[in-house]
């Protein structure tokens, strides 16, 4: 059994507290954009709109992520402290809701440039499993999203929790949605598919709620929401849809 009693602050300039979180969301930006630029354009045009897109894409994510977070997980609460939802570093950010923000942000830069949009959100899924990565190890250093009681040999006991052993399901999530995504869809599937425009983003939306939803079998329901529908949460509900859009997107494109 590991013992996590990681500090959530990564280091401190004077008050400023810098913690692993924001990190992991410039990191997972910087590396998305590095990777995209470096490995994965090769239309001089696209390339040259890329920078401009990041900006949409930054308040996309942050906004779509805080909004999902207040209306899927927590409207009760909020609509009672409305001031706290725009205080996104006390935490409290949505994965599908940042990835709808992400896809309003890159309908409007694609249709402003006059670019079929599914070129931007293709290259995005690629990229995006790095920022999942990051995001959930520093879940796991936060001691947040945690997973369900357990006795297997590498579970892990968070003290700033509670004295259980518990599944380290940020771990989980970091390498199956981060790791093997992350492979699947740049060097395993890209072989047979991705000659159309949105096939790549389908695939990352079936592959991402898969995953999603058999992990959270191991993490721990949201306080404030339990189980919403029998034995599955929220997000798994959620990855359902999800899921089913995916599939629909990607007949849609296998047959254009």
């Amino acid at each position: 059994m590991f013992i996590n009693n990681f500090d959530p602050v990564a280091f401190q300039i004077f008050s400023l507290e810098i913690r692993w979180y924001s990190l992991s969301y410039i990191f997972g930006l910087i590396f998305g954009w590095f990777y995209c630029k470096k490995f994965l354009i090769k239309n001089e045009k696209i390339l040259n709109l890329f920078d401009d897109l990041i900006t949409y894409l930054i308040i996309g994510i942050i906004v779509g992520g805080r909004l999902g977070y207040v209306v899927f997980y927590n409207p009760i609460y909020y609509s009672k402290n409305l001031i706290e939802i725009f205080m996104i570093w006390n935490g409290g950010m949505s994965f599908h809701g940042g990835g709808l923000g992400a896809i309003f942000a890159t309908y409007l830069f694609s249709k402003k440039n006059n670019i079929n949009y599914y070129i931007f959100l293709d290259l995005i899924a690629m990229s995006v499993p790095i920022g999942i990565f990051l995001g959930r190890i520093s879940n796991f250093i936060n001691s947040e999203l945690y997973g369900r009681q357990t006795n297997i040999f590498w579970s892990v006991k968070f003290e700033k929790v509670d004295n259980l052993s518990r599944h380290p399901s940020q771990i989980y999530e970091a390498f199956f949605e981060g790791i093997i995504l992350f492979i699947l869809l740049n060097f395993v599937l890209k072989k047979y598919f991705f000659k159309t425009p949105g096939i790549t983003f389908s695939l990352f939306i079936i592959f991402y709620s898969l995953f999603r939803f058999f992990i959270e079998f191991t993490r721990e329901p949201d306080i404030q929401l339990g189980f919403i529908f029998l034995n599955f949460t929220l997000g798994q509900v959620i990855s359902v849809i999800f899921f089913v859009a995916g599939l629909g997107l990607f007949y849609k494109k296998n047959e254009s």
